[in-house]
């Protein structure tokens, strides 16, 4: 059968990948496999992950590249950007060419620093909250690191009485008005980092007419139970603070330039009038200085926003029999300080898959389709490479683009794998991690997949691995959930069940080093090495596997869950739900109509005679779930079954569109227009998942 004999190469190919990234003196032998017995290629995986390799592999070039600060805009960063093209036109890429935009950036007013002053009843400061953290032990004489900040705080000296409003989420705010009766208009309020995005935080803030916010890593959420602080263990000290934007853009890109490339001959709004800026103050400081301040206090926020150019490094291996069909591998290179962690873990393993695949050409390889790797810049000032390279080469990527992978940071926990992505790789990303070696001691003799599986099941869902819906928060944003791309990203994460810390406590601060990766979280880099191959493995396989490894069906169990979930929030409003005619029939009949076309198509592919047709339905499958219109407020949004939550830009959202008609609707102060919102989304939601599946149906 046709089918067995894709299958069996794709079995070797996943062998051939993990072996791929142990070192490249064994790349040749796997870069052809010729034969169905992949056993060989798994024990020499296994054999090179016992060795000392993958350290002496990785860990030079992590250090390398978090020796200095690099933040976006700076000199740094460009020597960088510079030095990876350099690098990979040595690796032997087809071609390797730095792509620049004009930005707007935000950065700390030097000679005016931000902080926050408690004040007595005269107006006098009594006491200032610390201009800078406390610098790490062999980093003392490291110049150009940028202090604490809120990139694209508004500037202002707002005094007022300080309010804490918890995590400053939607249920905090509503909380503190509804039920305790305490208005903040006019106040300063201060709220702890963690459980959702930043901005998301400050927006929360806007709407209920504070004058300013100031945000503090509490230790219950940024210090792990027996864990010392930096330098001793990996908790956050008392004197870090977390850097970040604090935008809402919402998908937008550059502020100056929503749509569109930022490009030398691009109109641009004045940086005033730029989409999603804060109107308030925003500032962060550590936990020491937020136990002193619950008081009368004074903002001192002089940040500056301006125009600056980034730089994107893009390289391309041309395919052999398709290269008009594009695989991208993207991660940014940008950091707030060093960026051991993020971005530097995750950009060491993408370079290293460059040098790799290099290798692979030199022996004779080529794939069948395009693979394009990306640094992008300016990630951690709101995805601003990566959009921009987006908006840049829409029409292009919308006609080519067969999948987008992404390569943030590698690990942001000890415990075990987390994966995210569209449906439709599932199947691809359990067949993978079956052929990988668990990289943990105890576990050997056992896979990846099996250890995944034991340690975050899919509960009440699937026997499985659990794999979570594509939020934001990283570079695939665009990608996915603005022109349809099939998308995934995959990371060693904590055990969520059971710690509670948000994020990895050092996260964004000047204690995100190189050594609190070698020293803590992955001594032998063997973590690394397993995400690598992950990341790597869906690359080369979605790259050079004759049919596209998409899977519809997958897609169809996720649609009929989602519904169902969505449903089930509607009814716990029946008595509405009858008075003003709403009815998810029309959307589990879409459902239904999609689950016969994929399985029918996957039936077809029993005997495919028409590879490059039914290649191009799967590419294409993902941008049938896209509505030009976008969702309501958020145009640059447009994919209707996923989109961040706009609640919280890090969590993704099923059915978005109905989730947000249906959010609060209790409090709508017109009912009739509320429900007329939710049907109105309903059908929306209904007539895309039906025009999806017809793309699946045969050619007429």
């Amino acid at each position: 059968m046709a089918t067995n004999s894709r299958s069996i190469r794709s079995l070797c190919w996943v062998s051939a990948v993990a072996a791929l990234f142990c070192l490249g003196f064994i790349a040749g032998w796997f870069a052809k496999p010729t034969h169905p017995n992949y056993t060989n290629a798994v024990h020499h995986a296994s054999d090179c992950s016992k060795s000392n390799m993958i350290k002496h592999f990785f860990s030079p070039l992590s250090r390398k590249f978090t020796r200095l600060p690099h933040l976006s805009g700076t000199e740094q960063n460009l020597i960088y950007a510079e030095q990876i093209q350099k690098e990979w036109q040595e690796f032997g890429l087809d071609s390797v060419e730095m792509v620049p935009y004009d930005v707007l950036l935000s950065y700390p007013n030097v000679s005016q620093p931000n902080y926050i002053a408690i004040v007595d009843a005269q107006g006098n400061e009594v006491f200032n909250t610390s201009l800078a953290e406390p610098i790490p032990a062999g980093y003392e004489d490291v110049a150009n690191i940028v202090p604490p900040y809120s990139a694209y705080s508004a500037q202002g000296q707002p005094e007022e009485d300080l309010v804490y409003v918890n995590y400053g989420r939607t249920e905090d705010f509503s909380q503190l008005q509804r039920q305790m009766g305490i208005n903040v208009t006019g106040k300063i309020v201060i709220v702890r980092y963690g459980k959702i995005f930043r901005g998301n935080k400050v927006k929360n803030a806007m709407l209920v007419g504070a004058k300013g916010l100031i945000l503090f890593s509490d230790p219950a959420d940024y210090s792990a139970d027996g864990v010392k602080p930096y330098p001793e263990g990996w908790n956050l000290p008392g004197g870090g603070a977390q850097r970040g934007n604090v935008m809402n853009l919402n998908g937008a890109g550059d502020s100056l330039t929503p749509g569109y490339p930022a490009k030398e001959y691009t109109y641009r709004s004045r940086p005033e009038d730029g989409v999603g800026l804060p109107s308030i103050p925003v500032h962060p400081i550590g936990y020491h200085d937020a136990f002193h301040i619950l008081k009368f206090v004074r903002m001192n926020i002089h940040t500056n926003n301006q125009v600056g150019r980034i730089y994107n490094v893009i390289g391309k291996i041309r395919g052999a029999l398709e290269p008009d069909r594009y695989v991208i591998l993207g991660g940014h290179r940008d950091a707030w300080v060093f960026g051991g962690i993020d971005p530097m873990s995750g950009a060491a393993l993408v370079h290293e898959t460059v040098r790799s695949a290099g290798r692979l050409l030199s022996k004779g390889w080529r794939p069948r389709r395009t693979i394009i790797f990306a640094s992008w810049d300016a990630e951690e000032f709101g995805l601003l490479g990566s959009t921009e390279w987006a908006e840049d080469n829409a029409k292009l990527l919308q006609e080519r683009a067969v999948a987008y992978i992404n390569a943030d940071s590698g690990i942001e926990g000890m415990y075990t794998l987390r994966v995210d992505c569209t449906p439709s790789l599932h199947t691809l990303v359990y067949d993978l991690t079956k052929q990988i070696a668990s990289p943990e001691i105890e576990e050997e003799g056992i896979s990846l997949y099996e250890s995944w599986h034991k340690k975050d099941n899919w509960t009440n869902e699937r026997d499985a691995p659990r794999i979570s819906k594509l939020g934001s928060g990283s570079d695939f944003e665009a990608y996915f959930v603005r022109l349809g791309i099939a998308a995934g990203r995959a990371r060693y994460t904590k055990n969520r069940k059971i710690e509670r810390y948000s994020s990895y406590p050092v996260y964004h601060t000047v204690y995100e080093t190189f050594e609190v990766v070698e020293k803590f979280y992955d001594p032998s880099f063997t973590r690394l090495r397993a995400v690598a191959q992950v990341r790597g493995g869906l690359v080369f396989l979605l790259a050079d596997s004759q049919i596209i490894p998409l899977d519809a069906n997958q897609y169809a169990i996720s649609l009929n869950t989602y519904a169902r979930s969505i449903a089930a929030i509607a009814q716990t409003h029946r008595e509405e739900m009858r008075s003003y005619e709403v009815s998810f029939d029309s959307l589990f009949s879409a459902v239904e109509n999609f689950t016969v076309a994929a399985r029918e198509f996957h039936e077809r592919l029993e005997n495919v005679n028409r590879v490059r047709a039914i290649n191009d339905q799967l590419m294409y499958l993902e941008r049938a779930f896209i509505d030009p219109l976008g969702l309501p407020g958020r145009p640059f949004y447009r994919h209707v079954v996923f989109a961040p939550s706009s609640h919280n830009k890090y969590a993704g959202e099923s059915f978005p569109g109905i989730y947000d008609a249906l959010f609060d609707i209790e409090h709508s102060a017109d009912q009739e227009k509320a429900w007329n919102e939710v049907k109105r989304q309903i059908s929306i939601a209904a007539f895309t998942v039906h025009a999806a599946a017809m793309t699946l149906k045969p050619p007429a």
